[in-house]
């Protein structure tokens, strides 16, 4: 007798209800980084706690911010209508973002931050985010 999987299936449905999920809640986590910065920026001086913070909350707020922008741009330019993406990847991509702004932001402030390392730092996150994509394709080709 053979031993069914009881691993669910993974259907269009379940991906498209995860990925709204996770867009949900990448929006609830920006707006409170957002309030959180707000409130950081006016009422507190910048001491080397708030400073910290205030890269968690910008680093929060952007990948929050972006999840909606990923899933967009992944329904329009992936394949099959960005449907199979896994909402892991989505919130992968949108933590780049985040990685790339608050780097830019803690660059910025002893004004190491210029053009060339803007598009360095681009390239090099894109590529290993190109890198990644073509693993799991690998392993799996239906996405």
């Amino acid at each position: 007798m053979a031993v069914e999987s009881q691993e669910p299936k993974v259907t269009r449905a379940n991906l498209e209800s995860a990925q709204v999920s996770t867009v949900v809640a990448g929006v609830v986590i920006a707006v409170a980084s957002w309030s959180g910065l707000v409130w950081l920026v006016t009422n507190r001086y910048p001491t080397v706690e708030v400073r910290w913070a205030f890269f968690a909350l910008l680093y929060l707020g952007v990948t929050g911010t972006a999840l909606p922008f990923v899933r967009f741009l992944n329904q329009r330019f992936g394949q099959q209508g960005g449907l199979f993406v896994p909402p892991g990847v989505l919130i992968r991509q949108a933590n780049w973002v985040g990685v790339f702004v608050a780097a830019s932001a803690w660059l910025r402030i002893p004004r190491l931050l210029s053009g060339g390392l803007i598009v360095v730092l681009l390239v090099a996150l894109i590529a290993i985010e190109a890198l990644l994509r073509l693993r799991e394709r690998m392993r799996d080709p239906l996405e």
